[in-house]
């Protein structure tokens, strides 16, 4: 083949490559689900409280009494209302990493809840990768820990290897 056939053809290759790999985006967010939900139950829990107090006859109806259960009302049912409306804000990092650019970023929020990069490395800085059941390591040229991620499935896993395994060490 000519040069110019050869490089038309490498650079078709390069491109399928790119057009089958996907970014891949790893969170390092524990399980904020779980406690969404505990939160809106115990939230819902206090606001029925707070009704039911005057709904439920009792023999503590005196006039002494209904300031402290008016204060206690009016505190279940703010501290239900927010329980109910909180949203948490998240700020650990996301990894994530480009194909395109074959580079990982590491996103953090800033104080607005928007992504902004806080360190960047090529692929071709990285020392290596060890792949793990439900992690990846990756290592700087010295041999030391950059970070460790958590992988959420064994797709995410393939689909880093995938990436990675062009331009990265990976140790076994």
């Amino acid at each position: 083949m000519t040069a110019m056939n050869t490089n038309a053809f490498e650079k078709s290759a390069t491109s399928a490559n790119y057009e089958k790999s996907v970014p891949v985006l790893i969170t390092f967010a524990p399980n904020w689900k779980v406690r969404m939900v505990l939160a809106r139950l115990m939230g819902a829990f206090l606001v029925v409280m707070a009704f039911s107090m005057w709904l439920v006859p009792g023999s503590a109806m005196a006039t002494e009494v209904w300031p402290i259960k008016l204060a206690a009302s009016l505190m279940f049912l703010l501290v239900g209302v927010s329980l109910l409306t909180v949203q948490l804000l998240d700020a650990r990092p996301d990894a994530y990493f480009d194909p395109i650019r074959r580079e990982v970023r590491v996103l953090q929020k800033n104080e607005n809840g928007r992504p902004q990069t806080v360190l960047r490395r090529s692929y071709d800085t990285l020392g290596g990768a060890r792949f793990a059941e439900d992690q990846v390591e990756l290592y700087d040229v010295d041999g030391s820990l950059l970070m460790k991620l958590p992988l959420q499935s064994a797709d995410v896993s393939r689909a880093l290897k995938g990436q990675l395994s062009g331009s990265v060490t990976i140790f076994a």
